[in-house]
């Protein structure tokens, strides 16, 4: 094979929906000459056609953050407005990141949407995460930081603040999102955190629905909550805790009644599941044919490290629906990897698999 038959083949193993332009402005050739060499590669058998991603092989695209996570551990009671001796551990996370590294790990193909600075943050990133999702779309952009996410947590585990620098992922346009359209209509499932800015949720929002994609919509902070789409309309599911649920709906959960209620409230507004998590008391699910149900936490005997334990819990879930399960053994799922990564001071433990996770199920099942 020549040189840059070999470039488009590569190029096309890790996007298959590509179109002749963009292969042709990625690779700096002409369209004629991508056109011939695809005509080429068709007929020696290198390419049987395009695309020819099999249906049952399609991507689960996540979007939104990827960032490098600080933990700090006090070792005694903080004190402010003074120095406090600590431990501290560095690790690549951010939402969507952690969610592509958990379905990674659990055997599904992904890929991952995001934008990050052109540093050594980002080299981190990718070092870490390229063994388990499809970084090629990621964009680098030039005059800024890769996103940071700086937690304390207590002697328990537990968080007491965290400072969260994402300035970048304001750089998460419709226009950038336009430019990945041939994966995103050809997705298995799109999963979206609110790090992105509203119009680029209600654009995705609205070519899940036109192409019948799933769509699952995970908000990151109570802030963050008026970048919800006007129309909760075609959300396939929301992951939503208590203080995001509570800003939204404008109402406090005070009692398990009223936390019935929001996950209700969210069901008539259009959401086809919804679960309503409230830390270690548990979750609230319910969806258009099932009522609010509440499934406890499960009881650790000691949290190591809270971060990413949310994220564990919306990959689990996702990945046993996708599977085919119903919405209870789903959430179950879900509910099985967030407890086991409470336990991990990784954001993403590493002894995750699908065998392991079917296994650890069928343990807290039986």
């Amino acid at each position: 094979m020549q040189p840059k038959e070999i470039q488009i083949l590569q190029y096309l193993k890790k996007n298959p929906y590509a179109s002749q332009l963009e292969i042709a402005n990625d690779l700096n050739m002409s369209r004629p000459a991508v056109a011939n060499i695809i005509s080429q590669l068709i007929k020696n058998g290198k390419i049987t056609g395009r695309a020819y991603i099999l249906p049952e092989n399609k991507e689960i695209i996540c979007i939104g953050g990827a960032n490098v996570d600080r933990k700090y551990l006090v070792k005694n009671q903080l004190q402010m407005g003074t120095s406090n001796p600590t431990t501290s551990m560095q690790s690549v996370g951010g939402v969507a990141r952690n969610i592509a590294e958990n379905l990674g790990r659990l055997g599904h193909s992904v890929r991952l949407l995001s934008v990050v600075g052109n540093d050594m943050e980002y080299q981190i990133i990718e070092k870490t995460s390229s063994h388990w999702m499809n970084l090629y779309s990621v964009e680098k952009l030039a005059n800024y930081s890769t996103g940071t996410y700086s937690a304390v947590l207590d002697t328990h585990g537990e968080m007491l603040f965290a400072l969260a620098n994402m300035e970048i992922y304001d750089q998460l346009t419709v226009e950038y999102m336009k430019k990945q359209e041939s994966h995103l209509t050809n997705a298995q499932l799109l999963i979206v955190d609110m790090n992105c800015p509203k119009n680029v949720i209600e654009y995705l929002q609205t070519l899940a629905v036109g192409n019948n994609i799933p769509l699952a919509i995970i908000p990151v902070s109570s802030p963050k909550m008026e970048r919800m789409p006007e129309t909760l309309i075609g959300i396939e599911w929301l992951f939503i805790n208590r203080d995001e649920a509570e800003t939204y709906l404008q109402m406090k959960m005070a009692d398990n009644k009223a936390w019935e209620k929001a996950a209700e409230a969210f069901v008539q507004k259009g959401v086809k599941h919804v679960i309503v998590t409230n830390g270690s008391k548990g979750v609230m699910y319910a969806s258009e044919s099932l009522p609010p149900t509440f499934v406890p936490a499960i009881k650790v005997d000691e949290v190591v490290d809270v971060t990413g334990a949310g994220d564990a819990f919306v990959s689990g879930t996702l990945h046993a629906w996708t599977e085919g399960t119903d919405m209870k053994l789903a959430v179950n799922a879900g509910m099985v990897n967030a407890s086991k990564t409470l336990l991990s001071s990784e954001t993403v433990r590493t002894e995750l698999s699908k065998i392991t996770l079917n296994n650890e199920l069928e343990e807290y099942i039986l």
